[in-house]
């Protein structure tokens, strides 16, 4: 008896030990084995019966409904354009735009060359012959399309086949017209595509309006490139840096029919950020200004009809209104997805998303700011909005995604304009994320959960399932066969209370006789989220790997993420990186209280904000953490950008304590042995290389031990040629090492 009681948790190990097959970091970063299918992006067409693809051999339609491939378009482009990245119908779908030879330039922003593909005459025209251009779109008609190059905005009108040269001023490092700066690509807004905030078309293709930056006066920051020549190259682009001077941003309006500019939206003061400009369903430009501090939000209605003559510097200025004001003593939150949406029938009202109820909720608001008419929630409730898909006004419904039915969740919804109760589309718990076609009558839907990989479908507006895009049996099958652990949701209470979210991955089969160690992988930053109820092909397979290997694998989400509200993300407003460095150190205690957990070999690691708060942790939390990985981390806030910075904690004038005592390289000596590892891009242009050699200053000037691997020329995501695997490899056998 006692002798089969041994046997049988051994007989169980080895059955699962001998089923499951070892993973490597080739399958990880190389093969990406456990990748899934997510359903390409698609392009619907006018019919809402078909809609165009993108795939290898070409541009192809199929049918809604059943998937079947009813033809292939572009068949007769120029052999040197078929291998084109993206494509954009012109709202006729006489015309497609095609891009190609697209190279980065920062994270968002490309240079490509564009044409135009004629439906009818099946001819391909360059937009702008033998130049890479910064960003091209139509106008809503079809007859005109808008494209920056070397800084300047061009439009091309193609009824009278002429190029009109909208602005002269363009140069690189001193001013840009109609495409965004450095610090509004990464902290506002992309810049492909529909998400082109700062150049815009009126719906009806007679004015188009956009953003002028004049970054003059913004500070250079040097990056030196290592190309095997006798001697480094230098380059050099405009960063703006807590406290220093922002591009200098003004509004301008051209006019398509009389060719000439209508004037300058005036009021704008030197220190605001325009981080979107709008129109109406009627032709209204609607202006988004944002104080430096960003606790104040205004949409300005320009009034074009009204253009004021300034006698002092000979310009056309265009008056505004206030449309709407919103503040938040900490700061207006303000997603890369528009909060606004502008109704094209019901031109009286306009939809908002916003915070003042301390949840993300959608109010429909009148056009007339004197209006004795109140704001009317068409959501409400104790959780977030954290997708707004659009309205079908025919039917008179809206449709969105909310956190729910916990924060790790995601559920899609549709409500009515009139009110009343909203009507669930998707599945309870898990992540289901949509694209609607614009006249709402399908979506693309997506469904997963934290060890489920992806459902893809075709569902009507009733959320029914028409037909099924992939289920990604292959990456099922191939968890299986690999015998991948579980991942497993956890909740654990800090002292005042606070209930916060985690999950962890555990070996497949744990031995009682054992402790494990246990490293933690955050993130961290305002409004993010680590711990949704998601799957993830990506890192998690590196997670996994490290599991075969014995460890445990946990995760967080600390005071200050995301989807739990106003209150629970902002609370660390002048403090960032204060309750996030001490909610980990909780979790880490925590953890270290479970019955198979080892508390002498607990570690961390993180990227980007991660790898500040891994950081952070190894110095202040020395007592818990035996190690730490940092890639890519900020180490003093100070050296990060304006507009994320002082969003959350204004300024070193104003908040001298909260960088000081925030800051890790301040705290360079409360490192404890040689358990530290950074790691970064030495051509970084987010988080700069300067701040791992200014944390590499401090230690050595404490008399401390660490290790760090620098990559030369790549960027804040470090990949290519191997970058990717070969940091990985030395983060892998760190974590073998250390703990």
């Amino acid at each position: 008896m006692k002798k089969s009681i041994i046997l049988f948790p051994l007989l169980l190990l080895t059955s699962a030990l001998l089923s499951q097959k070892d993973l490597t970091l080739q399958d990880c970063f190389v093969y990406y084995k456990f990748y899934p299918q997510n359903g390409r992006e698609f392009f619907y067409m006018n019919d809402e019966k078909h809609y165009a693809q993108l795939d290898k051999s070409g541009l192809h339609l199929y049918d809604i409904s059943t998937g079947t491939q009813d033809s292939l378009l572009l068949i007769e482009i120029p052999e040197e354009i078929r291998r084109f990245d993206h494509f954009e119908f012109s709202d006729d779908e006489s015309k497609i735009l095609l891009r190609t030879k697209t190279e980065s330039v920062y994270r968002h922003s490309v240079l490509a060359e564009y044409y135009i593909y004629e439906m009818k005459t099946k001819e391909t025209i360059p937009v702008s012959e033998g130049n890479k251009l910064q960003f091209a779109s139509f106008s809503p008609d079809g007859n005109f399309i808008a494209y920056v190059l070397d800084n300047n905005l061009f439009v091309n009108d193609m009824i009278n086949n002429e190029t009109l040269q909208i602005t002269e001023d363009g140069k690189q490092n001193e001013i840009i017209n109609g495409l965004p700066d450095w610090v509004y690509e990464e902290e506002f807004s992309p810049v492909d595509g529909e998400g082109m905030v700062a150049c815009r078309w009126s719906p009806d293709s007679k004015s188009l309006a956009y953003i002028r930056f004049d970054e003059r006066e913004v500070p250079e920051f040097p990056l030196t490139w290592y190309t095997g020549g006798m001697y480094p190259e230098r380059s050099s682009f405009k960063y703006p840096k807590v406290g220093e001077h922002n591009s200098k941003v003004s509004v301008h309006l051209f006019d398509t029919e009389t060719k000439n500019h209508v004037g300058e939206i005036m009021g704008l003061e030197e220190d605001d950020y325009i981080p979107r400009i709008n129109f109406t369903a009627d032709n209204d430009l609607i202006i988004t200004r944002l104080n430096r501090r960003q606790d104040t939000l205004e949409l300005l209605q320009a009034l074009t009809y009204r253009v004021l003559y300034d006698d002092v510097d000979g310009k056309d200025y265009i008056p505004v209104k206030l449309l709407l004001q919103e503040t938040d003593k900490a700061y207006v939150e303000l997603e890369w997805e528009s909060n606004l949406t502008f109704l094209e029938k019901d031109l009286d009202h306009y939809l908002w998303v916003s915070e003042r109820s301390g949840f993300r909720h959608i109010y429909m608001l009148p056009m007339d700011r004197k209006s004795e008419e109140m704001p009317r929630p068409l959501t409400s409730g104790n959780f977030d909005v954290t997708a707004f898909y659009g309205v079908d006004e025919e039917s008179g419904k809206f449709y969105y995604q909310t956190a729910t039915p916990t924060p790790m969740d995601r559920q899609i919804w549709v409500g009515s304009l009139s009110g009343g109760e909203p009507t669930l589309l998707t599945p309870g718990q898990g992540t289901n994320e949509a694209s609607f076609n614009p006249g709402f009558r399908y979506m693309q839907h997506s469904w997963s959960d934290a060890n489920t990989p992806p459902v893809v479908t075709i569902r009507n507006a009733e959320g029914d399932s028409v037909r099924t895009i992939t289920n990604n049996e292959r990456v099922k099958k191939l968890r299986e066969s690999y015998g991948l652990a579980q991942k497993e949701f956890f909740q654990f209470t800090l002292a005042d209370g606070t209930v916060l979210n985690g999950w962890m991955i555990k070996p497949a089969v744990m031995d009682s006789t054992r402790k494990y160690p246990v490293l933690f992988d955050n993130y961290g930053g305002p409004g993010s989220q680590t711990v949704q109820n998601r799957y993830d092909g990506y890192m998690n397979t590196w997670q996994q790997l490290l599991v075969q290997k014995g460890y445990v694998i946990a995760s967080v989400d600390n005071r200050g993420t995301g989807s739990r509200g106003r209150d629970f993300k902002k609370c660390t407003q002048l403090q960032l990186g204060k309750y996030e460095t001490e909610d980990q150190i909780a979790a880490a205690r925590y953890v270290s209280t479970l019955p198979w957990a080892d508390p002498a070999r607990i570690g961390i690691w993180g990227w980007s904000f991660g790898g500040y708060l891994s950081t952070s942790c190894i110095l202040k939390g020395r007592d818990v953490f035996k190690m730490a990985m940092a890639v890519a981390p900020v180490t003093n806030w100070k050296w990060y950008d304006t507009a994320y910075t002082e969003r959350y904690m204004h300024t070193t004038t104003d908040n001298a304590e909260g960088y000081e005592q925030n800051s890790p390289v301040n705290f360079a000596d409360l490192l404890y042995g040689d358990n530290y590892l950074i790691c970064h891009g030495m051509a970084d242009d987010n988080v700069h290389w300067q701040q791992t050699t200014e944390m590499i200053n401090a230690l050595i000037g404490a008399n401390k031990q660490f290790e760090t691997y620098y990559y030369p020329n790549r960027n804040h995501g470090i990949y290519g040629d191997n970058a990717t695997l070969h940091l990985f490899r030395k983060l892998t056998d760190f974590v073998l090492e250390k703990l």
